[in-house]
């Protein structure tokens, strides 16, 4: 026998997710389909009166569930089979990343004027869910609590007023996302919240990151960019989706060298997508730059997103930056090529004029923007550095962090103009 969830965008019903024998199929209702506002959940799901099959629907349903580790722990929680996506979504699809929420038939989404209902937590109740949160990602099981976000990385959506910290309840759209050290690895609140800040003072579209902290533990607050306050002063979410889900691929093939979106494709997608795609195009580039100069090397195509505001697709601001480079158990491997090598050694002029040609982009164009992001980045660098500093925000991973820029920035330089650096 079937099971159903209403899949709800804002707080209009869209359409259902069914699962039969194992198997997701999703379908508009067909008051959506004849809306004057209609428009698709997804770019790999376009408006029509056809049912999505499992290969169709997968990819962008199952894109907003954790992943890895996180999956496992969560679907032994729920006591649910890891491989059921259908289970987990209805264990944690209420509150999802963008507009979409999946409840059961009969379930409506609070209304749009009632107030927001959250657990505001102490200190005490924060520090402990810091230590929670490993165990048991997305507090997954907990009653009131329905929540979903992408990713491999320990984090949990939350509500944040002034200084307050809360879980959102009932639906309730999160404000913030919150990010602990990330296991064994040392200082990544610090290297995500630097990170963040770096390409903010390039003037790089990125989302706000705070770094806090709470009886001893650190964490980061990154404010939600698809989130957006109402004329009433009210939280409402605003949808968007990643590039793994609008390229209709599978979260677990992610990454390029496992059949997963290149940046060739991803390009594509934004002059496909959005009008006019120049701006977003440029925007992507630098995106991809910044990200290969300090060593994010696993910029992969769920960690870049299209959002919908009102006017039509438009390209996210970046997130989940750090230099994965820093930490030598990591791989040196980039998620995604640049013209044809996955290892940052091995890139050339040549390289750089590959990948720009693949992007739409004339080689000169790409390579005087290439060469002026590598002579501002070690610059900006050091001034953030100085400004943590006075801060009380230092720590020895930042320093890591700037060298890995310098001799980045230098190499690049070096092989691009043929100069040092």
């Amino acid at each position: 026998m079937g099971r159903k969830l209403e899949v709800w965008l804002y707080n209009v019903h869209v359409g259902s997710l069914r699962q039969t024998d194992g198997r997701l199929a999703f379908s508009y209702s067909q008051e959506w389909l004849d809306s004057a506002d209609a428009y698709p959940l997804s770019q790999s799901l376009p408006l029509q009166g056809k049912t999505f099959n499992d290969r169709e629907s997968r990819p962008f349903f199952a894109g907003l569930l954790p992943e890895g580790d996180k999956r496992k722990k969560i679907a032994r929680a729920l006591q649910a089979s890891e491989e059921n996506d259908f289970a987990l979504l209805d264990g944690i699809g209420g509150e999802c990343a963008g507009a979409v929420s999946l409840l059961e038939p009969g379930q409506l989404p609070p209304p749009a004027d009632r107030s927001h209902q959250v657990r505001w937590l102490n200190d005490s109740e924060l520090s402990a869910l810091l230590e929670e949160l490993p165990r048991r990602p997305m507090l997954a099981g907990e009653e009131g609590l329905r929540l979903s976000l992408a990713g491999a990385q320990d984090k949990l959506p939350v509500f944040v007023q002034k200084d307050k910290v809360g879980l959102p309840l009932s639906n309730t759209p999160s404000s913030h996302i919150l990010k602990p050290e990330v296991g064994l690895l040392q200082g990544t609140v610090f290297n995500e919240g630097f990170c963040m800040h770096l390409a903010a003072g390039l003037k790089i579209d990125a989302a706000k990151a705070a770094i806090k902290q709470v009886d001893g533990k650190m964490y980061l607050l990154v404010q939600r960019y698809d989130r957006r306050l109402s004329g009433d002063g009210r939280l409402q979410r605003l949808h968007q989706e990643d590039f793994c889900q609008a390229l209709a691929i599978a979260p677990e093939y992610k990454y390029q060298n496992e059949g997963g979106p290149d940046l060739a494709g991803c390009f594509k997608l934004l002059r496909a997508a959005t009008r006019p795609s120049a701006p977003h195009v440029l925007r992507f580039f630098d995106y991809v730059v910044f990200n290969t100069l300090i060593g994010n090397q696993d910029a992969h195509a769920k960690n870049f997103s299209l959002l919908y505001p009102r006017g039509g697709p438009v390209l996210a601001p970046t997130y989940d930056v750090l230099s994965t480079a820093v930490y030598p158990e990591l791989t040196n491997k980039m998620a995604m090529q640049i013209g044809g090598k996955y290892r940052f050694r091995d890139i050339y002029l040549r390289h750089w004029n590959r990948f720009a040609e693949s992007t739409g982009l004339s080689p000169a164009q790409a390579k005087k923007r290439v060469l002026e992001i590598a002579k501002k980045l070690p610059v900006h660098a050091h001034e953030l550095k100085e400004d943590f500093q006075m801060r009380g925000l230092d720590h020895p991973v930042l320093g890591e962090i700037i060298q890995i820029i310098q001799d980045r920035c230098e190499q690049t330089i070096r092989r691009i103009t043929g100069r040092p650096g």
